[in-house]
C-alpha cells in the first residue's frame, strides 16, 4: 500500500500538486513505521520523500526536522 501511494505522491508533485501529495505522502510513512518500525531504513526514505516536498512548498525547517531524523536511521542501520 505505502509502495501504491508513493506512486501518487511522485504524480501528484510532478504536476505540482503539492496538497495532494502531501497527505498520501504522510500516509505512505505512517504504513511504514507501523510494519517496519521507526527505525527501518525504508522508513528513513519516507522521511526524506516527505521533507522534498515540504522544500517544494518552502517549509525548510520541517523539511531539515525530517531529513535529521532520516540520517540518524542511516547511521544507525550501519
Amino acid at each position: 500500500m505505502a509502495a501504491s501511494l508513493n506512486i501518487l505522491v511522485l504524480f501528484y508533485a510532478n504536476q505540482g500538486q503539492y496538497a495532494q501529495a502531501e497527505p498520501l505522502s504522510k500516509r505512505a510513512l505512517a504504513i511504514r513505521e507501523k510494519a517496519l518500525g521507526s527505525n527501518h531504513p525504508d522508513v528513513a526514505t519516507a522521511l526524506r520523500n516527505l521533507a522534498q516536498l515540504y522544500r517544494a512548498t518552502k517549509r525548510i525547517a520541517e523539511a531539515e526536522q525530517l531529513e535529521e531524523r532520516a540520517a540518524k536511521i542511516k547511521a544507525n542501520d550501519k
